[in-house]
């Protein structure tokens, strides 16, 4: 399993999302719920988010995110950081190495 930060530049401001921002936040939720995704947020100031994944590849973390509403309407940018979460709270030792 590889991590990796994913970096979110929105291309417009913040304040003109709309309802982009609750279908992106809809769409978010299937990664949590495919295990993908660990947290996500805005950064402060609003000119994007990060998201905490996981997935076997940058491949299939680049995929999951090309149905991002954000992506599809063409409201951001992604950046695909991959690291290794070699120091961790020990209640993320499952996330981090799940069971095969």
């Amino acid at each position: 399993m590889q991590h990796f930060l994913v970096m979110v530049n929105y291309l417009i401001p913040a304040e003109q999302l709309g309802d982009a921002l609750t279908e992106h936040r809809a769409f978010l939720q299937t990664g949590y719920d495919a295990g993908l995704l660990l947290m996500s947020g805005p950064r402060s100031p609003r000119t994007g988010g990060l998201v905490v994944a996981r997935a076997e590849s940058l491949a299939e973390i680049q995929s999951f995110f090309k149905d991002d509403p954000y992506q599809v309407k063409g409201l951001a940018t992604y950046e695909f950081i991959p690291f290794d979460p070699v120091k961790r709270q020990p209640f993320l030792e499952d996330w981090v190495n799940p069971a095969q």
